[in-house]
């Protein structure tokens, strides 16, 4: 098949996790030989942020290395009908990313009345449940059909957007990236993660600083972008170290010389969109790291509960779950080891972008 990708950028990952999944599947895509093209605005707000960090370059290269034949391009606002034009013409499924603007899902459904190809939409964001206004602005009964990233994501966009079809279609591990490395000395617990502006910021309090204050034995370690003076100054008073911006290509390795890390959703994640994880729990099973999770439901049986992670109900419980698994090799291991497999088994770029593909023969393409 012929498959353009728009997105809101592939180069940057910058507070763009959705980046993350979205390489992998397209080149696991690329690597079933479909003919795959991927767009994303030449001055997105992702990259032009990530261009002001040291790690800018270091990013940008690891990228080019990891994905050397993954065909990316980016396009001017000002010409992007024209743009279109010559790259949908051909086109047999168009599939747009909810982080794009709705000048640009327009004019891609504008092209597609032209050219007839399939449009799909792809939400692997809280958007359409905490913001369903910001989705409105998109004429979803236009597409053919939503990938969503949870089956409440799904249900959203059936009821509430009117969306032709929607199939329930879940991030995973890129696992030709993401995947154990030779274990090296790095800190005993880290938390990769972003901000989240008032997402997250108590549970953020209880489950990571106020749990490692109190062992502050631990070597700790926080990576992510976005963290206000506040949050960095509660970091030093806990002993956690506060390293920034973390190019996404280099996780395994963080990962990997870690004897665990922390998972500690955005609230939507816990309640109304419980069952949904964030792709860093795939993402640290893939390589290997054993994970404790402050509360989160997984409602559609992706993983198995205190057989792939540890799942604790309180900081209390945090703190003791940490201290419990850095003094217990063989529990780390079997969580590890029990993690890495379900992936393996279930979880892959290439399991989705097979799924992709049973989506298309659904769709006639």
């Amino acid at each position: 098949m012929r498959l353009r990708l728009f997105a809101h950028s592939w180069r940057s990952d910058w507070n763009h996790g959705n980046a993350h999944f979205l390489r992998g599947l397209a080149d696991e895509l690329r690597g079933l030989g479909h003919e795959v093209r991927c767009y994303e605005p030449e001055n997105g707000w992702s990259y032009v942020n990530l261009l002001k960090e040291p790690r800018a370059q270091q990013s940008l290269r690891e990228f080019r290395t990891a994905f050397p034949d993954l065909n990316c391009c980016s396009y001017s606002p000002e010409s992007f009908e024209a743009f279109l034009d010559g790259e949908l013409r051909d086109a047999d499924v168009v599939v747009v990313h909810e982080w794009n603007s709705p000048e640009v899902v327009s004019a891609i459904l504008a092209a597609r009345k032209r050219y007839g190809f399939r449009a799909l939409f792809h939400d692997t964001h809280h958007r359409a449940y905490t913001s369903p206004k910001e989705i409105a602005q998109f004429k979803i009964p236009e597409f053919d059909g939503v990938l969503a990233f949870g089956d409440a994501i799904r249900q959203i966009y059936l009821q509430a957007f009117h969306a032709q079809r929607a199939w329930t279609f879940h991030e995973a591990a890129d696992t030709a990236r993401f995947q154990p490395c030779v274990n090296g000395q790095g800190c005993e617990v880290n938390w990769i993660g972003n901000w989240g502006d008032d997402e997250r910021t108590r549970e953020l309090q209880e489950y990571l600083v106020e749990p490692l204050a109190t062992l502050r034995q631990v070597k700790a370690a926080v990576y992510g972008v976005r963290y206000p003076q506040a949050a960095k100054a509660q970091l030093e008073q806990a002993g956690i170290e506060y390293r920034g911006y973390l190019p996404n290509l280099s996780a395994p390795r963080v990962y990997s010389r870690s004897a665990l890390t922390l998972h500690i959703p955005r609230r939507c994640y816990t309640n109304g969109l419980s069952g949904i994880p964030t792709i860093r729990m795939f993402e640290a099973f893939a390589c290997g790291v054993p994970l404790v999770c402050s509360p989160w439901t997984d409602l559609e049986g992706l993983f198995r509960p205190n057989e792939d992670f540890v799942c604790v109900s309180d900081g209390q419980a945090m703190a003791a779950e940490v201290a419990n698994l850095l003094k217990d090799d063989l529990a780390r291991r079997q969580l590890s080891a029990q993690a890495l497999d379900t992936i393996q088994q279930r979880h892959t770029c290439l399991h989705r972008a097979r799924q992709f593909e049973e989506i298309c023969q659904e769709l006639g393409r």
